[in-house]
């Protein structure tokens, strides 16, 4: 791993993972990174998560209860690697919502081009 891959841990971030499939291997892997824990289920990882960060295109996520996501975390914000969802569905719905990729910036970055 290197020296970047883990910056958020070394700030101090406390990381929830869930991943349907490949637990074993995660815990495997990085397992005894500190501030990382396992979640048994997608609504654990979500309980009062400052936001969620969806990096694999399982099919269990790509049909997420939004309401209850909205629900769920401290604040509704979503950054979605995997471009699953239509944004402007999602933001419809009153979730914050990036998707990673196609172009677009939070407020206040700006886009380098």
């Amino acid at each position: 791993m290197g020296s970047g891959d883990t910056s958020l841990v070394r700030r101090g971030a406390a990381i929830r993972a869930y991943d349907p499939v490949a637990m074993d291997e995660a815990r495997r892997v990085f397992g005894d990174l500190p501030g990382l824990t396992f979640a048994s289920h997608e609504a654990d990882a979500l309980r009062d998560a400052d936001a969620l960060l969806i990096v694999t295109e399982w099919s269990e996520f790509k049909s997420l209860d939004f309401e209850q996501m909205g629900a769920l975390l401290k604040q509704p914000l979503i950054f979605d690697g995997r471009n699953l969802f239509d944004p402007a569905l999602v933001r419809g719905l009153g979730l914050e919502y990036y998707a990673i990729g196609r172009g677009e910036a939070p407020r206040g970055v700006a886009l380098e081009g």
